[in-house]
């Protein structure tokens, strides 16, 4: 049976426990949701001692299933004040299924300064003293780990997770053993960091047992045919997310200057698109990937390396989200810039979309001028140093908004929105006024809508709860569409169980309960489900239209899943 790793940071004290049975059938956000939910504290402060800091992987984690390795990493968030599960590609859940591990829970806040990394191992675990990699990048740290343990797999945080910022960030290894990879949203960092502990190293590898290996190898072959025949995936191979910017581009929905609701200049706006940085990556060549997985086996291989005119690496991944929020919403349209930007907040342990949309904030409040890039590498390079402005900006779009003295905050419950102005992408705003988790695309994508926006959402929700839960990565939903039957075939097969397409639906629709009862115990209300002013009162110029969907709409999709 896989087992929970428990770690009290304060007595040090390390135990393997049984997986309890309510906790067995689910997995990833799912299990996140129901631990926070039964063993911490609602009202408890974030950064103290009753937050637990949970790793959880996905039914499939661990398996030959493509794309279904995710890791899944919550908290109560020190940015949103309510329930957190960001998750990231990379290894580190896939060789925490491969030694048996369903969860590692990291519990309490030490007494002293001391700082551990937590070395994981098939046999044991144990702490091991890291005061010496404090202030150290991520980059480094994980280059002194893979020295000490050449075939690990890592998870840390850099500077912003130390200095408790709410816009950290932790960082994960790709298969590459690079610390690509970031479950960067709701200030998990911080949570890592108020526990005194820089990485998390797994040093072994191990297998997953398969119970039904008949079933599950028919159904694997069915699913892999699906997902790689898909045009979905067939476009994310090629042109990775940053095809989205065309998409958004032409519904008016990209950010442009901390969402002004400015539309940029077709010929500026090609400097960013997907089809531009597939040139350009193509062109430099040397370490370039136009394509790249960012977990072993992965057939849609949706990421990229981006490389310098030198075609050595600065990024990698590039993606839409950073391109969107570090770009034009800054009033910057040129990709090596972006990347440069990004590869800081890499380094740093920093969200992308959380410090592109504080320093947006900042360039309205006249800190700098939009399009300056200079000023924008001194902002970053603020928070790399920990100035009172640095650390102002470091936690995030909504306390910059308040210490400048801007109204125009581009967020929802504290969280900074992902690049697609809800005034535009309407559906997607009924996702960031309606999440648990503050504005977040990943909780719901949907840009276009053949139905209503909150029916449209709130279908979006529930298949994604059902993607995160078994550890897929969310671009696995375009292919599979409805196909739920394959999904619970492959379960089925793994764990020798015997569920069908209800289950896995419900499964969905408690996770989403789950999360929302955190909130309401924490004390979020109606209030907190709601699109913020600057965004129902300001219209975007040239369609005359601003978040107009009703309030009585959102606040039936929430109570849908009130207990």
């Amino acid at each position: 049976m896989e087992k929970v790793l428990r770690i009290n940071v304060k007595t040090k004290d390390i135990n393997y426990e049984d997986t309890p049975m309510e906790y067995l059938q689910t997995g990833g956000r799912g299990l996140i949701a129901k631990i926070l939910l039964k063993e911490v504290k609602p009202t408890c402060e974030p950064l103290g001692k009753n937050n637990k800091l949970i790793f959880a992987t996905g039914l499939l984690t661990g398996t030959n299933v493509s794309s279904a390795s995710r890791l899944s990493i919550g908290a109560k968030s020190p940015l949103t004040g309510g329930i957190k599960e960001s998750n990231a590609g990379g290894i580190m859940a896939l060789r925490l299924a491969q030694i048996g591990l369903k969860a590692l829970i990291i519990e309490d806040i030490p007494d002293d300064d001391k700082w551990y990394y937590i070395k994981i191992s098939k046999e044991n675990c144990s702490f091991e003293p890291a005061d010496k990699y404090i202030e150290m990048g991520t980059f480094d740290f994980c280059t002194e780990m893979l020295n000490e343990y050449p075939d690990s797999a890592v998870s840390c945080i850099g500077p912003a997770g130390e200095r408790l910022y709410s816009a950290s960030g932790i960082a994960t290894m790709d298969k590459d053993k690079k610390p690509n990879r970031y479950s960067g949203r709701g200030g998990l960092g911080a949570v890592m960091g108020s526990k005194k502990i820089k990485g998390v190293v797994v040093i072994d590898k191990g297998t997953v047992k398969i119970e039904n290996n008949e079933q599950y190898m028919k159904s694997l072959k069915e699913y892999t045919k699906i997902l790689s025949e898909a045009p979905s995936s067939l476009n994310f191979k090629k042109l990775g997310t940053a095809s989205v910017v065309r998409t958004t581009q032409s519904l008016n929905g990209l950010p442009v200057n901390n969402f002004s609701g400015d539309l940029l200049e077709e010929d500026i706006v090609d400097n960013i698109y997907g089809e531009t940085l597939y040139e350009v990556i193509s062109k430099r060549g040397g370490e370039g990937r136009t394509y790249h997985s960012c977990m072993p086996g992965c057939v849609i291989q949706c990421s990229n390396v981006f490389p310098d005119e030198n075609g050595k690496t600065i990024v990698s991944p590039l993606e839409y989200e950073t391109i969107g929020l570090l770009g034009p919403n800054l009033g910057i349209t040129n990709l090596d810039v972006i990347a440069k930007l990004n590869a800081v907040c890499n380094d740093i342990g920093v969200d992308t979309i959380e410090i592109g949309a504080a320093i947006g904030v900042a360039m309205e409040a006249g800190i700098a001028k939009f399009g300056d890039v200079d000023a924008a590498f001194e902002l970053m390079e603020e928070i790399k140093k920990g100035t009172i402005l640095g650390r102002v900006l470091g936690n995030g779009a909504t306390i910059t908004g308040k210490v400048l003295g801007v109204i125009n905050v581009p967020a929802v419950n504290g969280q900074a929105m992902p690049a697609y102005d809800p005034r535009a992408i309407k559906g997607m705003g009924v996702t960031y006024s309606t999440s648990p988790m503050g504005a977040d695309h990943t909780y719901g994508p949907i840009v276009k809508c053949d139905k209503s926006f909150v029916e449209s959402s709130n279908e979006a929700q529930i298949k994604m709860a059902i993607i995160d839960s078994l550890g897929f990565c969310m671009f696995v939903r375009a292919a599979i569409g409805a196909n739920y039957k394959v999904l619970v075939d492959l379960i089925n097969g793994r764990y020798g169980w015997n569920k069908d397409v209800d289950w896995v639906l419900n499964l969905a629709k408690e996770t989403i309960s789950d999360e929302h009862k955190f909130n309401e115990l924490a004390g979020f209300s109606n209030v907190n489900y709601h699109m913020p002013e600057c965004f129902t009162e300001r219209e975007i110029s040239n369609l005359k239209t601003s978040f107009d969907v009703n309030v009585d709409e959102l606040n039936e999709l929430v109570s849908l899943y009130k207990w």
